[in-house]
């Protein structure tokens, strides 16, 4: 239902103008007409010239599924409270802590697995079977992904990207082998050349 006045496109307007008693019941209805939905009179073009100065700003803390601020063209992605004195963000309603507290897991791979974009700042646990594939012209400098070997035996890193040095040598890897639970971080200097630092050889 529509609010029954007019919303002034300020917050001092807006108090001395709207009459306790003609607020609706319908909360969302007066929510929506403040931010100019178009249920009052006011629209978002004509209040983007409006600047709100808050003090306070108290919210519900929201969840990875519907974080408290977001965006309204895509909802499960934004910021919100995870716990007690902790910020947290969500991309696509998969939540994850603010800072360097952890390291996200992408999954343990039982068969060949390519490195994707998706997987840049995160671990690949590699289970048995497990192999990874480097392919080229896929990834941006500065791009980082981690990769353990959770397995009794070494297992291969295929190096199909135009360059794979180990780091501290200066030779271009094809292929290099992944220690028994040992963990290496693939560093990408292009799209076409990497570095590879850890349990490797």
């Amino acid at each position: 239902m529509a609010l029954p006045v007019s919303i002034p496109n300020t917050l001092a307007n807006a108090t001395a103008s709207i009459p306790l008693s003609q607020l609706d019941s319908n909360f969302t209805t007066l929510s929506n007409a403040v931010n100019g939905i178009n249920s009052g009179s006011e629209t978002i073009a004509n209040l983007v010239a409006t600047t709100a100065n808050v003090t306070t700003l108290n919210m519900a803390n929201g969840t990875a599924a519907a974080p408290s601020m977001r965006f309204a063209a895509d909802t499960d992605t934004g910021f919100y409270n995870s716990g007690a004195n902790a910020v947290s963000f969500s991309e696509g309603g998969t939540g994850y802590r603010v800072g360097y507290r952890n390291v996200p897991a992408v999954g343990t791979k039982t068969g060949a697995y390519t490195l994707d974009t998706a997987d840049v700042g995160k671990y690949v646990q590699i289970g048995s079977g497990g192999q990874i594939n480097i392919p080229d012209g896929t990834f941006s400098e500065g791009d980082a992904i981690s990769l353990f070997n959770n397995t009794n035996a070494a297992v291969t890193v295929n190096c199909a990207i135009t360059t794979a040095y180990i780091a501290g040598t200066d030779a271009d890897k094809a292929n290099v082998s992944l220690a028994t639970r040992g963990v290496a971080t693939v560093l990408f200097i292009s799209n076409t050349v990497c570095v590879i630092s850890g349990n490797v050889s």
